[in-house]
């Protein structure tokens, strides 16, 4: 077990809390980060692009001129693929990008990006973080005092006060501990944990 230091949000030490060392101290694979962040983003491409082929676009019916006796090479349809105007040929087409790592292979990454963040002297646990009402003028004063300048949050799914004040702050991002990913650890300066999503994070991943 590692024991970690608490914190308020006046950035004083208030207490202690021990996390498996599968968690914070696992080692440090980037080439797990590697494919872990790659196939997240290309599960976020629209896969959308498209163009017509010659099937698809208007006129054409008709053979341009006859066969033999012009000189010119023989054509079929004006809208064949060498034609201005015509279908594109082998062109993209819609299509999912979507691909899945194994379960084991992203529980790992999460591990070694977590234990990054711990090696980087960048892994932050507080207290307790509920405000009472959305404020992100409030949020961002907690994070000057923490000397914080970007962060990822992880707290709980229904601490939704917390989620609106952070939402609209530039350079921070809060997730449900159940959407902790590696490439938000990774993209933030700062992973900063309430001290109830760190314990639910150890039961996810210990």
């Amino acid at each position: 077990m590692a024991t970690l230091d608490v914190i308020n949000l006046e950035k004083q030490k208030v207490g202690t809390i021990d996390l498996p060392d599968e968690i914070v101290n696992a080692p440090v694979d980037e080439r797990l980060f590697y494919e872990v962040v790659k196939a997240q983003l290309a599960s976020r491409r629209a896969g959308t692009q498209s163009v017509k082929n010659r099937t698809l676009v208007s006129g054409g019916g008709k053979k341009p001129y006859k066969q033999k006796g012009t000189g010119r090479a023989r054509q079929g349809s004006i809208r064949a693929s060498q034609w201005v105007g015509g279908g594109k040929a082998m062109g993209p087409k819609p299509r999912d990008h979507e691909y899945h790592v194994p379960k084991k292979v992203r529980k790992a990454a999460l591990r070694a990006a977590i234990s990054k963040r711990n090696q980087d002297k960048a892994l932050v646990v507080v207290d307790s973080w509920a405000p009472a009402k959305p404020s992100t003028k409030e949020a961002v004063n907690a994070f000057a005092k923490l000397g914080i300048e970007s962060a990822l949050v992880l707290g709980l799914k229904d601490n939704q006060n917390l989620f609106k004040s952070v939402r609209n702050a530039r350079k921070y991002q809060f997730l449900p501990v159940e959407g902790a990913n590696v490439y938000d650890i990774l993209r933030h300066q700062t992973l900063l944990l309430t001290k109830d999503a760190a314990a639910a994070l150890s039961g996810v991943l210990a």
